[in-house]
């Protein structure tokens, strides 16, 4: 309230102004008239400028005064070229109104071409521009693989981790839901964990892409932005960023390349930790969590034991392994 009576008070104090001493040689009526019109383009400027983010605001105000030096160098430019005063002073006024308002287009909609990190990236050599930077998005922070990644130092350059991507990560942390609520908190734990770790730099970006929607196509605009990789677990933003030209360190496919070789005929030792779907099955599981299904051997749960591998199967989960418990071994 008392912020609307603030700009009440400012229009009233222009309109007066505008009554006494009228612009433009106008009238005293038409002086006031224009002046109540004037305070009020500029409250509803003012009312813009309050909802506009800081690096906006910033960004606007450079492209700006950029175009507006390049509008006064391109119009006296002109002006020694062009004999006519008239056409001269015309070019000169075109070029000084449409320049700023170019650079205050290009400053609005976009704001990071004018961030410093970003004009910066013109003057530094070749392989700083080049430095790998990559960018966490919110399932592969919550999973936590990352940390241990990070630790063995095969990654390197900088991790960034967008505004958009905690304020996701802070919602998810504050569900009503108990499960979703414990997954934000790790999130935010393996975040902390990063930021204190000394192998790999964390930056935070406030780099935002209203338009762009959801979380993931945001991630995409950011990717491009900044030259950057995308480490996800995700399989949709995995094909969907791809598609897009866009590299992408997928965790699951890292841990499925990881994982041993087996070849049919190898011997094995694994633990019998259940039964099967079928008769006289036992289920074995892997350190890296790879299931392995063996015949003959349900009624060995709760033992170690020597095994022959059958087959190996690829699924879009990962690899299952077949083999058969020899009696014979024991």
């Amino acid at each position: 309230m008392g912020l609307f009576i603030f700009r009440v008070f400012i229009i009233g104090l222009l309109t007066v102004g505008g009554y006494f001493y009228p612009p433009f040689t106008l009238g005293r009526e038409l002086g006031a008239a224009a002046a109540f019109v004037l305070g009020g383009l500029f409250v509803v400027l003012e009312t813009r400028v309050r909802r506009a983010p800081f690096k906006v605001m910033w960004s606007a105000s450079i492209g700006t005064m950029l175009g507006i030096i390049i509008g006064w160098m391109l119009g006296s430019i002109y002006q020694t070229v062009v004999h006519s005063h008239v056409t001269a002073s015309f070019i000169r006024i075109f070029f000084l109104v449409i320049m700023p308002y170019i650079g205050f287009l290009v400053g609005t909609r976009k704001s990071e071409w004018l961030d410093p990190a970003h004009l910066l990236r013109f003057f530094k050599e070749e392989e700083n521009v080049s430095r790998s930077t990559k960018i966490l998005d919110t399932s592969v922070i919550i999973d936590g693989r990352i940390v241990d990644i990070c630790d063995t130092a095969f990654i390197d350059g900088t991790l960034v981790v967008p505004r958009f991507i905690l304020k996701e990560l802070q919602l998810v942390a504050d569900s009503p839901d108990g499960m979703k609520r414990q997954r934000g908190r790790r999130g935010l734990e393996v975040l902390d964990h990063l930021q204190k770790s000394s192998r790999v730099s964390v930056v935070v970006s406030e780099r935002d892409f209203p338009e762009a929607g959801d979380v993931d196509s945001k991630l995409i605009e950011c990717a491009k932005s900044l030259n950057a990789k995308i480490i996800t677990n995700d399989f949709n933003l995995n094909k969907v960023a791809q598609l897009q030209g866009i590299t992408v360190l997928n965790i699951n496919e890292l841990a499925n390349a990881l994982k041993p070789v087996v070849l049919p005929g190898e011997a094995m030792k694994v633990f019998i930790l259940k039964e099967g779907k079928e008769r006289d099955q036992g289920v074995a599981y892997l350190d890296d969590g790879t299931m392995v299904v063996v015949d003959n051997s349900r009624r060995m749960i709760g033992q170690t034991i020597d095994i022959t591998v059958t087959s190996v199967l690829q699924t879009t989960v990962g690899k299952m392994i077949f083999g058969r418990f020899n009696e014979e071994s024991r």
